[in-house]
């Protein structure tokens, strides 16, 4: 059972409905079918899809980048590098994604079918800061792109750009003209994100403003697809717990029904999604409970409401869990970068995922280690167990694995190969890792004398982490203190597995796990 389901069974549904950190999420409708994509940055695969018919019940069904290009420089790990915000549509029988990376340029890829392959980056638009690319089909055939900026790599932003493509999408031509322009409104800062619209004969560019935190969702529209554009606050935290609402998408259902998906960001968890009910008034859109303001109605967001006029739909959630009975691991996991074959494999008659001991990073944390296989928080409580088998005969000194909480501040349990003093079950931290800290040894004892050690982390509040083993899987044993997980770079906290062997040695030694279990968690009181 998933730890977090937002459909009530009742006809209603909770806030967030994905409490995982699908950031900067895009969405569309084909037929009775929704599609939303999210920003994955250096993680691969990346740019997940998820699948939905409902808009509440969510599963992940594919990736449609199984690699980042470059593809040699992404083999090392880039935090806060790679596929940024993304827009996702349909257009003459395909499905078009444009991602941008900010160091390399806008690039498109094309599928017929959102669970099958994706055709190879193609570059827009090359060059640095270019960030949040959204196209639109005109009804002239006429193609555009709207685009923000980010300042670190441009020295601008708080501005959007427009740019007219090529008929095939695949290339910009001519010069670029900012369309909006966030320091000419009073007040405003850190206008990003936009989504391109039409509607009733009018222009809409939907973009958060005011920073992820604590911003707020903005719509523009003009009857010009060059502008003026007018503006105008749709949906604000108010006095609501649900932080700096914004930055998403605008999606319809076949019955006529308007919503808004967006996202909240939330320590350590990273940016949730959450559902709101939309309509149209005088042709401005209005967003989650209405209330006086902002010369028209502004919106807050609803913590339960009625679910999206649809067909019943099995209650759903992303992927956590993975019994490795099939042979990749499962939709969920992530590797640091771009992955090589022999860091993994599944032996699906065992059951049992098995990563080979690849050498960590030479600053002695894994900070920089590429072979994490991580996955999401999948909301504030819940459970991870899983079985891992003792150290093989081939581990040398130094060799060691097994379950990690991963973000600027690190945490794991595992076992680990000390030379003369035999296998040893270890409990690890490493604080601000970013910096180029080591990890230290919070506690180390000797590996308990069986075939299989079953390790668990609890999480509780979203960040407190209490790690425990087990040598039966019904008496646990707490090592070390409470750890208190962090976020990394423009994502949230995850959790997964490893092995590795010191920094620059080789290993032929394999960490073999089993039966990794996400599971609902009570709140302590």
């Amino acid at each position: 059972m998933s730890p977090w389901l937002p459909d009530l069974n009742n006809g209603e549904y909770k806030n967030p409905v994905i409490y995982a950190d699908y950031s900067d999420p895009d969405a569309i409708r084909v037929g009775d079918d929704y599609w939303m994509i999210a920003s994955s940055f250096c993680h691969v695969p990346g740019l997940p899809i998820l699948h939905s018919r409902d808009l509440v019940n969510w599963t992940i069904v594919n990736h449609a980048l199984p690699a980042l290009v470059p593809h040699d420089y992404f083999s090392a790990v880039r935090h806060g590098q790679g596929a940024w915000a993304s827009a996702i549509r349909h257009h003459a029988g395909k499905f078009w994604i444009y991602y941008p990376d900010p160091d390399f340029g806008i690039y498109v890829i094309t599928a017929t079918d959102p669970r099958g392959k994706w055709s190879e980056p193609v570059c827009v638009k090359s060059g640095k800061g270019f960030i949040d690319p959204c196209p639109l089909w005109d009804d002239d055939g006429s193609v555009w792109l709207v685009h923000g900026w980010a300042k670190s790599r441009s020295g601008i932003c708080n501005i959007l750009t427009l740019h007219r493509l090529s008929p095939d999408g695949e290339r910009v031509e001519g010069q670029g003209e900012v369309v909006i322009d966030g320091n000419a409104i009073s007040g405003w800062h850190t206008i990003e994100g936009p989504k391109f619209y039409k509607r009733n004969g009018w222009y809409y560019i939907f973009a958060p403003a005011g920073g992820v935190a604590t911003g707020y969702q903005a719509v523009f529209r003009s009857r010009k697809i060059t502008g003026p554009y007018e503006n105008r606050i749709v949906l604000e935290q108010g006095s609501t717990p649900v932080n700096g609402p914004h930055q998403g998408a605008w999606v319809g259902t076949p019955s006529g029904e308007h919503w808004f998906l967006h996202f909240q960001e939330l320590p350590a968890t990273g940016r949730v999604v959450h559902l709101q009910p939309m309509r149209w008034e005088n042709d401005w859109p209005v967003m989650g409970t209405s209330v006086a303001g902002n010369n028209g109605m502004v919106g807050h967001p609803v913590p339960i409401y009625r679910k999206p006029d649809s067909p019943r739909q099995p209650v759903a959630a992303p992927a956590t869990s993975d019994d490795f009975s099939s042979p990749e691991p499962g939709r969920q996991w992530q590797w640091q970068a771009n992955p090589r074959p022999e860091w993994a494999c599944v032996d699906t008659a065992a059951k049992a995922l098995r990563l080979a001991c690849m050498p960590m990073h030479e600053t002695g944390s894994h900070w920089m280690t590429p072979h994490l296989l991580m996955q999401k928080f999948p909301c504030t409580d819940f459970r991870v167990d899983v079985t891992l088998d003792a150290l093989p005969a081939q581990a040398r000194e130094g060799d060691h694995g097994g379950l990690m909480v991963f973000g600027y501040n690190y945490a794991w349990i595992g076992l680990a190969n000390n030379g003369g003093h035999g296998a040893r079950l270890v409990h690890a931290t490493c604080h601000n890792a970013q910096d180029g800290n080591k990890e230290q040894i919070i506690a180390s004892i000797d590996a308990p004398a069986v075939d299989k050690l079953h390790l668990r982390v609890e999480v509780t509040n979203g960040r407190e982490c209490r790690f425990s083993y087990s040598e039966d899987g019904r008496a646990y044993v707490q090592m070390g203190e409470v750890f208190h997980a962090t976020s990394s770079k423009w994502v949230g906290a995850k959790v997964g597995l490893f092995a590795a062997c010191k920094p620059e040695t080789q290993s032929d030694a394999q960490m073999t796990f089993r039966q990794f279990v996400v599971s609902p968690l009570v709140p302590a009181a």
